[in-house]
């Protein structure tokens, strides 16, 4: 079997909604994947995601026709769930209220989300915070928030597998996790080699498990291992390099797991090119 046809193997990308969601699914096609993660809207501002019913049913019925999916939602980058702050809180709390509801309404299943910095209130404080905020949901049925793993820089959660778990426990929500590979490489996860991912994906299972993972952003890091700097590179061209991303692809226990790229477009290469590298290093 070819790794064009492992069934398995669900790739993808974060895709633009420019003139509509559903443009973001013919873009996926475009690009060669076939699972995906948007933007509702701006993730630099709040604002309400503007999405009606034809539109909806339309990005429903072209992931249909086109066989694509999990796709998932990706929060503001404004949302901060450990934050001590009431009114950015409660400003958290309605927007991601919004992102659940609108996944509800695309027929998305999961909805991603930073924890956030907890600026003051302590790591314990911090955790206690999002998942009390989390609580504050009403989660639509077949709708989960994912938790996803953070580069650690400055008072950010997240880059602790501790972090993730303590949430998970901590919260009345049945939450899951995002594993993000560049920011788990920037706090200290090393996936470099193929030891190294196996050592991760290890204590992933053990401190939080593998069962709560849902998804991968699956990119590779322009920094060193352990430096908390966030910036993605092309797979297998950063310092995760090519043994690290070959081993974290074909790990047996992560097959399954649909990986979404938030890889750059640079260097003449962009989602499509790097959608087809991690075909080429999935083993046949």
């Amino acid at each position: 079997m070819s790794a064009d046809s492992d069934p398995a193997l669900r790739v993808g990308a974060h895709e633009s909604i420019a003139g509509g969601t559903f443009n973001a699914v013919d873009a996926l096609v475009e690009d060669g994947g076939n699972c995906g993660q948007i933007f509702t809207h701006s993730p630099q501002v709040w604002r309400e995601p503007n999405i009606d019913d034809e539109e909806a049913e339309r990005f429903r019925d072209l992931s249909d026709e086109h066989g694509v999916g999990p796709w998932v939602i990706h929060s503001s980058y404004l949302v901060n769930l450990c934050t001590p702050k009431d009114d950015l809180r409660e400003k958290s709390i309605e927007s991601m209220q919004r992102e659940v509801d609108a996944a509800a309404t695309l027929g998305i299943p999961y909805v991603n989300v930073h924890l956030g910095a907890h600026t003051g209130a302590g790591v314990e404080g911090g955790l206690d915070n999002a998942a009390s905020a989390l609580d504050e949901l009403d989660v639509p049925d077949g709708v989960t928030v994912l938790i996803e793993s953070d580069a650690g820089s400055g008072t950010k959660l997240g880059g602790d597998f501790e972090h993730l778990a303590a949430v998970l426990e901590r919260s009345r929500q049945d939450l899951d996790v995002c594993l993000d590979t560049a920011h788990a490489f920037a706090a200290g996860y090393d996936l470099s080699t193929e030891a190294g991912v196996e050592e991760t994906v290890t204590e992933l299972d053990e401190v939080v498990g593998l069962e709560h993972l849902q998804c991968v952003h699956l990119n590779d890091s322009k920094h060193e291992c352990g430096t908390n700097k966030d910036e993605h590179a092309h797979i297998g061209e950063g310092l995760i390099g090519e043994e690290g991303m070959r081993a974290f692809v074909n790990h047996p226990d992560l097959r399954d797991v649909p990986l979404v790229l938030e890889t750059p477009t640079e260097d003449g290469k962009s989602f499509a090119w790097n959608i087809e590298r991690v075909r080429e290093l999935r083993k046949e």
